[in-house]
């Protein structure tokens, strides 16, 4: 099984502040800026709201991918950000999603124990 990295794009809740970061657990990273688990710029100035991210192959281009939207001015990240997310919505739920599975009858004793 392939190991997945990301880089996104994080802002607050009025998008006046950008932050991009790379990591190999997304929702995990995402997480830990809602809750401010880790200090830093990202708590400092509130930046929980994940407007971009896309998945990389290996850890290499996912750093190279986040220094080159570092790079971009304000107007190319939004632009950006809009290609994906037009309406700059919070997508951590999107990639927080679970899927249920329904069950058309109660499971026996022997499937509750394995």
């Amino acid at each position: 099984m392939s190991k997945s990295y990301y880089v996104y794009i994080t802002s607050n809740t009025s998008n006046s502040v950008y932050y991009t970061g790379v990591t190999n657990d997304l929702v995990r990273r995402i997480y830990e800026h809602k809750n401010k688990l880790v200090q830093g710029f990202t708590s400092k100035y509130n930046l929980n709201k994940l407007l971009y991210y896309e998945e990389c192959i290996d850890p290499k281009s996912a750093i190279v991918r986040e220094k080159q939207i570092k790079k971009y001015s304000r107007k190319k990240k939004l632009d950006l950000i809009q290609k994906q997310n037009p309406g700059m919505y919070d997508l951590y739920d999107q990639i927080t999603e679970i899927q249920f599975v329904y069950f058309s009858s109660p499971l026996s004793d022997v499937e509750m124990t394995l």
